[in-house]
């Protein structure tokens, strides 16, 4: 499995991928998730990719040179000569669909779905920062300041922390050190994602980019917010009070009369009515 996640604020962009592929608990291989296609002054565009990997790897090739037709000239339209990131996202689907259409039904009759989520965002000259989740049909949609970040593979276990920290207003390394603890919560509950990892960084309308790093496991500020993350964790996790069950002094107690609905009935007989 994979996990990605990719997050637009008004100062920039994040985007995060793990590397690890498996089928099955004794094969288990590392593979690149993260493609950055930039030309400096021009454009900056990610992508990131989570389902079957053969389809995202076929996906990643064909997009190279796969094109639409501009309704209006009739050209070609490219990632690389769009003039704006929806006509780079529209590439993208083709591409996604030009792969089903090659591979759909072989996959099905050997009982296998299409499977393949993307992620797409970047910066074409001329306009803003866009964000793209596109789906395993090539249709799409686009992140908001309501909801400025997507994830794709194992996504639950990093959403609460962007949930609780992520805003337009979030400034840009705020908003990587927050992708790093949605992925270190990811890397602690789920064995299907692991190291090494790939960050990218983009700060808004510079239309390219030098952070771009390998995370391993030898790497110290992950490390150091590894652990302390945990360690942070369970500090307030001790400093909340414990429930009170039995009359003991507190202010906040937790066995109330609930004024909307009453407390769960118990079941004493075979003979008793559920509903």
């Amino acid at each position: 499995m994979t996990y990605c996640c990719a997050i637009k604020i008004n100062a920039g962009m994040v985007f995060l991928s793990d590397s690890r592929t498996n089928a099955g608990v004794d094969s288990i291989s590392t593979f690149r998730k993260m493609l950055v296609y930039e030309r400096p002054g021009d454009r900056f565009m990610v992508m990131l990719s989570a389902g079957n990997l053969s389809i995202t790897q076929s996906v990643r090739e064909i997009l190279q040179n796969e094109s639409i037709k501009d309704p209006e000239t009739g050209d070609p339209v490219t990632i690389w000569n769009a003039r704006s990131m929806f006509d780079a996202v529209r590439v993208l689907g083709s591409a996604v669909r030009r792969v089903e259409e090659r591979d759909g039904n072989a996959l099905r009759m050997a009982g296998l779905d299409f499977n393949v989520s993307l992620i797409f965002g970047g910066q074409i000259a001329g306009e803003g920062m866009r964000l793209f989740l596109v789906y395993s049909a090539g249709n799409f949609i686009e992140a908001t300041n309501e909801t400025p970040y997507f994830q794709i593979g194992e996504s639950k276990y990093g959403k609460p922390v962007l949930d609780r920290v992520i805003s337009a207003a979030t400034p840009l390394d705020e908003a990587a050190k927050c992708a790093l603890v949605s992925m270190d919560s990811t890397l602690k509950s789920n064995l299907s994602v692991g190291l090494p990892l790939d960050l990218v960084v983009y700060e808004a309308d510079k239309l390219e980019t030098d952070r771009v790093i390998c995370i391993d496991r030898d790497n110290p500020y992950f490390e150091m917010l590894h652990s302390s993350w945990g360690e942070r964790l369970r500090q307030v996790f001790d400093s909340i009070e414990d429930p009170q069950w039995n009359g003991g002094q507190t202010t906040i107690p937790l066995r109330v009369e609930s004024k909307r609905h009453p407390a769960l009935r118990k079941i004493g007989s075979p003979l008793e009515r559920l509903i």
